[in-house]
């Protein structure tokens, strides 16, 4: 996108605010780089250049614009769509990969050398690993600083930098301010608001339109007791992190999610509003998506009722597996009562004096080590299970960001009692694939018999062709015709 000139232009100067975190503008004349929606006056286009992330930008010596922060935009859907490597290493650096583990990790991860993910990554954006973790740095740094009263050398330690003076130089190069300069700037938070100590408050930006509907009443309709609630208009639960342990409070808003995070370890901090974006799909182009399925006659009525529909994720794709076994041919009601008893024989206990969460969902390691005679599944469920788990926990299965999806598949199938429909959902909400189709669904065969689309799996496959690489979408689309809980906002 940021090579085609013409089009890039076009998109600034009528401030389109869908190629938010697809490209950035950097204006010659100023040194700064803006989103494309900026509500400054356009620069002239012989004084503009594009760059395809912000990293991009401020390796080339511009620093953000403090008026549209455009480090804060959205992220790009190219990322969420693609399943190729450099998707996947990006999908790792959001997840503040590079901060935990440094480049080797992140190679050793997709089974690359350092030096080709280096010239994979500079040739598609502008930069190397290390500098587009350090504009993720950057960013976390400002959230720390603008929304908690955290010291800001404890600030410079938990946004990953290595010393106060990084923290500092980084700071001033790229927003064009001190540290104590950014926080002065921030707005006060009016006595009601005031900040609690060790919670963050802050938006998780999206591209319009969002419908919430669907997305959050299908988290609250299958929250799991102890780890999952929907509380005070906002959907909680508890988050298994890698320096300790969080509970975030989801609110959908007009334009941005309300975001709570209480964590155990502010370095926690990145990876917690990865995942939380994951969970939401806010990094999607719904009118990208939108504009292919209502090219179908039979889908356009319901895109048109209620358009940008997200694709409900996860927030940890092992314990999405767990649950999508725990499901397999229950109701939904049932599926939550098998997932609350493991949650209580073996979820870690934290306390949550907001609200109802009493538990962490236990991991794979935990539930590999389970008595199969304790579990109140049929045997065949129960081999299922623990076959699963035991994958997960020894490393022979791995599901996450950086995992080929296919490859994935054909090791889920692969698993005793793992067919098309638990695949294709693991495919579609843990691994986050839009292109996941569940045509054996009795809620899609039900759907697609109502709308006068093809019944059978194989026909009705062969007829969702056309809706491709969204057929994910498509179907929050068709599942959104039934009157289930999944489909209302909860009051």
């Amino acid at each position: 996108m940021h090579h085609d000139t013409e089009r890039c232009v076009r998109a600034v100067q009528s401030k389109d605010a869908r190629f938010d975190g697809v490209f950035f503008t950097a204006v010659r004349t100023t040194r700064i780089y803006c989103r494309p929606s900026c509500p400054v006056v356009p620069p002239k286009p012989e004084n503009m250049e594009f760059h395809p992330s912000a990293a991009s930008c401020q390796r080339a010596g511009f620093r953000a614009c403090k008026r549209c922060r455009p480090d804060t935009s959205p992220g790009s859907p190219e990322w969420h769509v693609r399943a190729d490597a450099v998707a996947r290493a990006m999908r790792l650096i959001q997840d503040g990969v590079v901060d935990r583990e440094g480049v080797p990790g992140l190679a050793r991860r997709l089974g690359w050398s350092t030096r080709q993910i280096e010239r994979q990554l500079l040739a598609e954006l502008g930069a190397g690993p290390l500098a587009l973790a350090r504009a993720q740095r950057a960013q976390t740094a400002r959230v720390l600083i603008e929304t908690t009263p955290m010291p800001l050398g404890e600030v410079a330690f938990a946004a990953g930098f290595a010393s106060i003076r990084t923290f500092n130089d980084t700071v001033r190069e790229v927003f064009g301010l001190t540290p104590g300069e950014l926080r002065a700037r921030a707005a006060r938070p009016r006595p009601e608001t005031a900040a609690t100590p060790g919670v963050i408050t802050l938006r998780l930006p999206f591209r319009a339109p969002l419908e919430p509907s669907n997305l959050f009443g299908h988290l609250a309709a299958t929250a799991v007791p102890g780890v999952e609630e929907w509380r005070d208009g906002a959907y909680r639960r508890t988050l298994a992190l890698p320096y300790g342990h969080g509970i975030v409070a989801l609110a959908p808003r007009a334009d941005h999610i309300a975001c709570r995070l209480s964590l155990t370890d502010p370095r926690d901090l990145t990876h917690a509003i990865s995942r939380c974006r994951r969970l939401l799909d806010l990094d999607a182009d719904p009118v990208a998506v939108d504009d292919r399925l209502r090219a179908d006659p039979v889908l356009a009525p319901l895109v048109d009722a209620a358009p940008g529909r997200r694709i409900p994720g996860s927030v940890d794709a092992a314990e999405f597996a767990v649950r999508a076994v725990l499901g397999q041919q229950v109701s939904t009601a049932a599926a939550r009562t098998h997932a609350a008893r493991l949650v209580t024989a073996h979820g870690t206990p934290v306390e949550d004096p907001e609200g109802g969460l009493t538990h962490l969902f236990p991991g794979p390691e935990v539930l590999a080590g389970l008595d199969p005679e304790t579990l109140a599944l049929p045997r065949s469920r129960r081999t299922t299970l623990l076959t699963l788990v035991g994958a997960l926990a020894d490393g022979s299965l791995t599901l996450g960001p950086a995992d080929d999806r296919e490859e994935a598949r054909a090791k889920l199938l692969a698993l005793p009692g793992f067919g098309p429909w638990t695949t294709e959902i693991i495919a579609m909400r843990a691994l986050g694939d839009p292109d996941a189709f569940l045509p054996g669904d009795l809620g899609i065969r039900r759907a697609a018999v109502g709308l006068g689309l093809p019944g059978s799996p194989g026909a009705l496959t062969a007829r969702a062709a056309d809706w491709r690489p969204w057929r994910a979408y498509a179907v929050q689309y068709l599942w959104a015709t039934d009157d289930h809980p999944i489909n209302h906002l909860p009051a």
